[in-house]
């Protein structure tokens, strides 16, 4: 095959042995699933365009297609998938598997066994929808979960922020400098006591407290000072600045509120920018990106649209024809118009 982005139709188990098959086995950089979640439910788009769940198939609606493994079977249909997307993963790669909250605990026991508990980085809690008030017994469901792992220990990472508000500015950087610049500081030393090495050694002849050892060497502390990166309080202890306009932003954390499209074009369409940000966290330019159950080929817009190479599967004729709507602007393109290549497994 070439280096040309590549959609798949085809049920995605035969789409990932053919593309082992020919020759993408460790080359893919990033995966990111959002498979059935075992609801027992059908997706359907009807006649005027408007998705639904439904909870059986009905004649004037389009089926999108049928959430209706579950238990013991739904496990072993993830387990197969995942042990070739393993197999396609580079040494550098991430797998990222959005599930519900009723089966990711026990698809997070499967990807420990296929990846190593050591390669789990996270269980990202992912806030879907607004609060619903449905009288039930529990507490309401507005998120769903995302479940990080890393093939191996030097992953592709791009450390990913989000710009600060107005108000984690203030409330971040309360101190301001002779020049107007909002400031913080922080401590120079950490927990761990050192014995004999560089961050044990006494900085303007002070040591660090009992039980703490200083953050770096001595040699750079005293360059920080010189630069004037150093504050010391009215006692003499010193604290390191952190200027708000050299953070480049906050830290992302483990709760994310990307909420699904109010009208979706496909059943289960996920937040494009939730997307973006798994994209640019976990991949190069000169990256692969693959979604085996590409549904409406949101994380195949996503790696377009950020630069890198994708590879999309689904089995629905009608998530091929959004996705080739999305990408192309027809559900029917002119092969010139693709950037892709189309591939149809039987």
């Amino acid at each position: 095959m070439t280096g040309n982005n590549i959609l798949i139709k085809s049920e995605n188990l035969k789409a990932l042995r053919w593309l082992i098959d020919n020759g993408y086995e460790g080359r893919i950089d990033l995966v990111y699933i959002d498979p059935p979640f075992s609801t027992g439910g059908f997706f359907s788009i009807d006649n005027s365009g408007r998705v639904a769940t439904v909870s059986k198939a009905q004649d004037d609606s389009v089926m999108a297609y049928e959430d209706t493994v579950s238990g013991e079977e739904y496990m072993e249909f993830l387990k197969v998938r995942v042990l070739l997307i393993h197999r396609l993963l580079s040494e550098r790669g991430s797998l990222y598997l959005h599930i519900d909250y009723k089966v990711g605990h026990y698809v997070k026991i499967m990807l420990d066994e296929v990846f190593g508990m050591k390669s789990f980085r996270n269980d990202i809690t992912r806030i879907k929808c607004n609060p619903k008030n449905f009288d039930k017994i529990g507490y309401g469901n507005i998120k769903d979960m995302i479940l990080f792992y890393t093939k191996g220990d030097n992953p592709i990472w791009n450390t990913p922020k989000l710009p600060y508000t107005e108000k984690d500015i203030v409330k971040g950087y309360s101190k301001i400098d002779k020049y107007g610049r909002r400031y913080t500081t922080v401590p120079i030393h950490a927990p761990g006591e050192t014995k004999n090495g560089e961050t044990s050694k006494p900085f303007k002849g002070m040591y660090p407290p009992p039980g703490r050892h200083w953050r770096c060497s001595v040699a750079e502390l005293e360059a920080l000072d010189r630069a004037g990166l150093i504050e010391w309080s009215s006692k003499g202890n010193p604290r390191k600045i952190n200027y708000a306009d050299e953070m480049g932003g906050k830290r992302v954390q483990d709760i994310w509120e990307f909420k699904d499209p109010l009208y979706p074009c496909y059943p289960t369409q996920k937040n494009e920018e939730m997307l973006k940000l798994i994209v640019s966290a976990s991949s190069y330019t000169d990256s692969i990106v693959m979604d085996c159950f590409c549904g409406s080929g949101t994380t195949l817009k996503a790696a377009e649209e950020l630069g890198r190479k994708w590879i999309g599967v689904d089995k629905s004729d009608v998530a091929i024809k959004i996705t080739k709507k999305r990408l192309c602007g027809s559900d029917v393109p002119d092969k010139g118009k693709m950037s892709f290549e189309y591939v149809e497994i039987d």
